[in-house]
């Protein structure tokens, strides 16, 4: 949503706009079409978390079903989407379309970028909720998606189960009681991704899904996978920027896998059994039953993790410290196996002897995510 940048980010005011509000309001960004423009995009992406608002930031070159399937899996108060293209009367009517097939047709739709005056009584007309012109400012933004977070209902206004499990897991995770009946059954595999902030853990995480998808599509891999990423909530306003479904190519997955972004402070994983309970029993007829669990970059001693799933991997990287750092750090004791990522890097082959010394039987499993590498050998050793 491109806009005037009349407030720029290192001015603009941190402060929580959304503490009087029934929920923290989430809202998800996104640029449609052959608009490959994301400055302006990430200045209101900061200026939003700035002021209290939870915000998913999905990328370029989505589609309106990718905007959809992200909105809707999210629980999303709003969309944000822009273009530039000229393409807005066309995708536009299209995204609307797409939440109501994907069941969540009451989510607004706010649209900006480069909007022609006389194109705006249309796209009011389609449906879309708010229109913003390129001179629209940043607080202008803030307030609207203020308006978007009404207070949640147990169901949501289709019977479609994805659907109803966002909006389970927003009531999980803001401590309100569930619907009567909400069924519960813990996925096959739960398993923990967790490592130090730059390891690559959202890349991997990405293609790990990928791979699973294909094998399941091949008829290698039973069910679905489901991914719950865990970002830092902001200690000024509770703000936070969910950027993980960034690494995922929706446009290919489609809904082949359930993704959901959550922001916590510290190892705040109060909902967190509640959460997986719910993605096991969301769909008994096509059922996610291998759940990954991304965790907010890790230190030494965050390891809470290990106590909500079945096995854990840590995620490490070369020039990442010496082996007294590793003999030191309490992460590495609670691995079932040991990733190194970003493997074409200098220093990889110390990284390995020296986890070799510890390690004892846990597997090592040598990637490079951005390319794919070892993805598949990673996976065989998880299932």
């Amino acid at each position: 949503m491109t806009t005037a940048l009349n407030h720029p980010t290192t001015e603009f005011e941190k402060k929580d706009r959304c503490a009087d509000l029934p929920h923290r309001p989430r809202v998800l960004l996104g640029k449609m079409g052959l608009d490959g423009h994301d400055r302006g995009v990430k200045v209101i992406a900061r200026a939003l978390r700035d002021s209290g608002v939870h915000v998913i930031y999905s990328g370029l070159w989505q589609t309106p079903r990718s905007l959809a399937i992200s909105a809707r899996d999210e629980d999303c108060d709003c969309i944000a989407a822009s273009m530039m293209s000229n393409s807005h009367l066309v995708l536009g009517p299209k995204l609307l379309a797409a939440l109501k097939d994907l069941g969540r047709p009451g989510i607004p739709v706010y649209m900006g970028g480069i909007l022609p005056q006389e194109d705006i009584p249309t796209l009011l007309a389609s449906g879309v909720a708010r229109c913003f012109t390129t001179g629209t400012g940043l607080l202008d933004i803030v307030a609207a998606v203020r308006e978007a977070a009404r207070p949640r209902t147990p169901a949501v206004e289709s019977s479609h189960p994805t659907a109803q499990l966002a909006r389970d897991i927003s009531l999980a995770h803001d401590g309100k009681s569930l619907r009567p009946g909400a069924a519960r059954r813990r996925p096959k595999r739960v398993i923990g991704i967790t490592g130090a902030p730059g390891a690559g853990k959202s890349t991997l995480v990405a293609q790990l899904v990928g791979e699973h998808t294909r094998r399941a599509k091949a008829g290698n891999a039973a069910g679905r996978a489901a991914v719950v990423a865990f970002d830092p909530m902001s200690p000024i306003t509770s703000g936070a920027l969910l950027g993980d479904r960034l690494r995922v190519d929706f446009n290919a997955l489609d809904e082949s896998v359930y993704y959901r972004s959550l922001a916590i402070s510290g190892e705040d994983y109060h909902a967190l059994p509640d959460i997986i309970d719910l993605i096991g029993a969301a769909d008994p007829a096509n059922p996610f039953d291998t759940l990954f669990v991304e965790t907010v970059g890790a230190g030494q001693n965050e390891t809470r993790i290990r106590q909500h799933v079945d096995r854990t991997v840590v995620v490490l990287t070369p020039g990442m410290g010496d082996a007294v750092q590793m003999d030191k750090a309490g992460i590495l004791e609670i691995a079932d196996l040991f990733v190194c990522n970003k493997a074409d890097h200098p220093g990889e082959n110390e990284l390995v002897r020296d986890l070799r010394d510890i390690a004892g039987k846990r597997p090592i499993i040598e990637t490079v995510a951005t390319r794919g590498q070892g993805i598949a050998e990673l996976l065989d050793a998880l299932a």
